[in-house]
């Protein structure tokens, strides 16, 4: 025997951002601020300051009117302006025709009774005049391997809309990248403008090690969105702005979790429960000190309490939601201090803030309305036998279907399909009034992930966390501006594959297109012109979704999982 084979073991190193960096362009950038004035003692050999401008950064060039950031796409990446100029547009925003979405009108009777017979023979059809990218606003150009959407009247953007210019040194962007959540401006370029681009774990490793720039962003996120976060709460809106400052100015800011979630997720889907439950950061554990009410920022959380040998899934929390206010309202109220009597794990990445125990003790509580206040806590602990009864507390789910819904990460879904197999008799009308709808072009197949007789069939599920969007380099996919639908330009998709290869469900196909006459459109090689295709929502439609108004049996419903309640209601239903 040789004994075990032994390699290297895989490095983040090993997919750098971008293979064009070279030493020349890592010298430039070290002899910048900030990148100038950071200890690189602080940063360990295996993931120098020098390592992390090389395989973290990239150099762009952008022409007079490119879009850079787009108002409402997801961020993974910050920039810095090198050189030029970059114009951020303060208000009014730019509408999505200017941006390069697609705008969807809602059709009349008329429109929507004239697709039973005006739609083409053949599948996957197209306006071919439209093929050719953007539109009557926005266009776009292909240069040095990449391409670029740009706005093609520029001087009338600058006279109809208040804009504001970014010059050399400006870093934006990190906000949206470190949290994915989406862009609130969008940005274009002013002339030839030169931009270093820092993807997210460059961002989060030097905030880790270097404080001055730890200290940048944290104080960008309390003076641009924080306090709007805390408004946005139940628990905070009858704060004074002083008050509610104080309360920003203590909040501890935490990260659990991979962002790239969905990197791993088909791989941990093959672990056992217990064994995925280990990949699962503890964010506060059962039994701990009670050292703050922490904040869903963004992402899920699962929340599990240990009975005999096994966690069972409570709930999850997602964006907006809290966890530990029973146990700070307990102690505030009573002389015997418990601790946390449930586990929060995050669930894929999750970004949560921490208000220390003292702050909602002294500031927060004294003042909340009778009405905001939870029950009192409930400290006997269930046994086993009855830990069903407690998981379906609040939404009528049984403990299996949760865990089945959370493990999976069905929970992510905002319309997610759900079927009831023993309602449905295979008729197919939801998959032909899907067509009908769609050109003839189904965007759903009637097959998924089971629990009993629950299934999640293979559709788009609008998801809270669309990971989908994040890469697409032309801004294809992107939320509807109705109702935040996730919606493919088809005009602007160049048939890269990003979101189908991202989508963590294997919701998002790529097809061939054809011209009107049927024929499949190719390119200068012959090789067939593929664009990518999933479930719209049916978002030009009057009544909403066909094929949940096509099931003659109340087999299929369009769920938002962040509301449990109607979705046991309605599998329940005799």
């Amino acid at each position: 025997m040789d004994g075990p084979l032994v390699i290297q073991r895989p490095m983040r190193w090993d997919n750098p951002f971008s293979t064009e960096m070279t030493d020349a362009d890592v010298d430039r950038i070290m002899a910048l601020e900030p990148f100038c004035n950071m200890d690189e003692s602080s940063f360990p050999p295996s993931m120098s300051l020098r390592d992390i401008v090389r395989n973290d950064m990239r150099i762009r060039n952008y022409r007079h009117g490119d879009i850079v950031v787009r108002r409402g796409d997801y961020g993974n990446s910050a920039f810095m302006v090198l050189g030029g100029a970059v114009r951020v547009v303060i208000n009014p925003d730019l509408p999505d025709a200017l941006l390069g979405r697609q705008t969807e009108k809602k059709r009349g009777f008329v429109g929507a009774l004239k697709q039973l017979w005006s739609n083409p023979d053949m599948p996957e059809v197209r306006d071919v005049a439209r093929l050719k990218g953007g539109g009557p606003e926005t266009g776009q150009r292909v240069r040095d391997g990449e391409t670029h959407t740009f706005l093609q009247d520029v001087p009338s953007i600058m006279k109809d809309y208040h804009t504001e210019p970014l010059r050399e040194g400006t870093i934006f962007g990190e906000i949206a990248a470190l949290g994915r959540t989406p862009r609130t401006l969008s940005l274009f370029a002013d002339g030839d403008t030169e931009l270093l681009e820092i993807r997210w774990q460059g961002i989060r490793d030097i905030r880790r090690r270097d404080e001055a720039f730890r200290n940048h962003i944290d104080k960008l996120y309390r003076e641009r969105s924080l306090i709007h976060h805390l408004r946005a709460l139940p628990l905070f809106q009858h704060l004074d702005d002083d008050t509610i400052q104080s309360v920003a100015d203590a909040t501890v800011f935490e990260t659990y979790g991979e962002f790239e979630w969905h990197t791993s997720f088909k791989k941990l889907a093959e672990l056992s429960p217990a064994e995925r439950m280990r990949h699962e950061p503890v964010i506060a554990g059962e039994g701990e000190y009670v050292d703050g009410l922490f904040l869903i920022r963004t992402g899920f959380a699962r929340v599990s309490r240990h009975v005999n040998h096994g966690d069972p899934t409570l709930s999850f929390l997602g964006r907006g939601e809290v966890f530990g206010l029973e146990e700070l309202v307990h102690n505030w109220k009573n002389d015997d201090q418990v601790p946390y009597q449930n586990t929060l794990r995050g669930l894929g990445n999750v970004d949560v803030l921490r208000v220390p125990t003292k702050i909602v003790e002294d500031i927060v509580l004294p003042n909340l309305p009778p009405n905001l206040l939870p029950p009192d806590l409930v400290l006997d602990k269930p046994e086993a036998d009855s830990i069903q009864s407690i998981t379906k507390e609040g939404h009528g789910l049984d403990t299996g279907l949760l865990e089945f819904l959370v493990e999976n990460r069905i929970i992510n879904g905002r319309a997610t399909m759900l079927i009831n197999t023993d309602r449905c008799v295979r008729c197919d009308d939801c998959v032909r009034a899907c067509a009908a709808t769609h050109n003839n072009n189904p965007r759903f197949a009637r097959h998924g992930r089971r629990y009993g007789n629950v299934m999640i069939a293979n559709s788009c599920m609008h998801c809270t966390d669309p990971v989908c969007m994040i890469g697409c380099p032309t801004g294809a996919i992107h939320r509807s501006s109705l109702q935040g639908q996730v919606v493919i330009n088809d005009s602007a998709c160049i048939g890269c594959a990003t979101c189908a290869n991202s989508c963590p469900y294997d919701n998002i196909r790529m097809v061939a297109v054809r011209d009107e006459s049927g024929e499949f459109v190719l390119d200068e090689a012959n090789a067939p012109i593929m664009k990518s295709t999933k479930c719209d929502l049916c978002v030009d439609q009057m009544g909403g979704p066909s094929c949940e108004r096509a099931c003659p049996h109340d087999a299929l419903r369009r769920v938002n999982m962040s509301d449990l309640g109607p979705i046991a209601e309605w599998l329940n239903r005799s």
